[in-house]
């Protein structure tokens, strides 16, 4: 687990892994252990996922001092985002509504960093990067079904930006979407669930070390080759030495 300075940058293990729907402090203290880089609390009335503030705060307390969390929420309220993010001691807050960027532009001024979310496919995608967001989030417009979605759907999100890509990922996909949209970060809940709001140790790890291992070889790949070895001059090292 690294602190909030991951965010301004690659992370240091290729990819940005997001644990959401945290509901108990097994489930946080077991995500921290398997590497997450930050855990996600739902307060968005009508989610399976969704934790009460009080219990939420409770669980933060609990964590390593360094842990990134993130408050998600739908359609709120700007104060109460702001109040809750501050009271509970969250690190930020995810928007996952149809906020206007005025108000996404309120709530970043008062919190450490916004993460903006947008279904798959709209078009407010394409400007995204205008902004006052930190990191865009492209979800299936089903958010929290498991569902995947069209992956080329989010390629309409604008270059240089923090992409971070939910919906529907698992240990035996995430990969693929690492190669195919290249993000900066993958968001999970459902995929590491033995059932709705409780996480799975196994699939945790599985899919920590699929994402890793994907932007590991992404990176390989990307990396240019090493310049060829020339063969040793004699010549060359006799003219120089005299």
């Amino acid at each position: 687990m690294r602190g909030l300075e991951v965010w301004w940058g690659l992370p240091s293990g290729g990819v940005f892994v997001k644990i959401c729907g945290i509901t108990n402090e097994e489930d946080a203290l077991l995500a921290v252990a398997m590497g997450a880089d930050a855990l996600g609390f739902v307060f968005a009335s009508g989610s399976r996922r969704m934790v009460r503030p009080e219990l939420a705060r409770d669980i933060v307390k609990r964590l390593p001092g360094d842990t990134v969390t993130v408050g998600v929420f739908r359609d709120e309220r700007p104060e109460r985002v702001v109040e809750l993010v501050n009271k509970i001691g969250l690190t930020g807050a995810q928007l996952h509504g149809r906020e206007p960027v005025s108000e996404v532009r309120w709530v970043r001024k008062r919190v450490q960093f916004v993460i903006q979310a947008f279904a798959a496919g709209d078009p407010a995608l394409a400007a995204a990067g205008n902004g006052p967001a930190d990191v865009i989030l492209v979800d299936s417009p089903d958010p929290g079904s498991g569902r995947l979605f069209d992956w080329t759907l989010a390629e309409g999100a604008p270059g240089g930006i923090r992409l971070l890509v939910a919906g529907g990922l698992t240990s035996e996909n995430v990969g693929d979407a690492i190669q195919r949209l290249r993000p900066w970060g993958v968001d999970v809940s459902s995929g590491v669930e033995s059932s709705p709001g409780r996480k799975d140790a196994r699939k945790l790890r599985r899919l920590v070390q699929a994402a890793r291992a994907a932007a590991e070889a992404l990176e390989s790949d990307e990396r240019p080759p090493a310049a060829a070895e020339s063969p040793y001059d004699w010549e060359f090292d006799e003219l120089a030495g005299s």
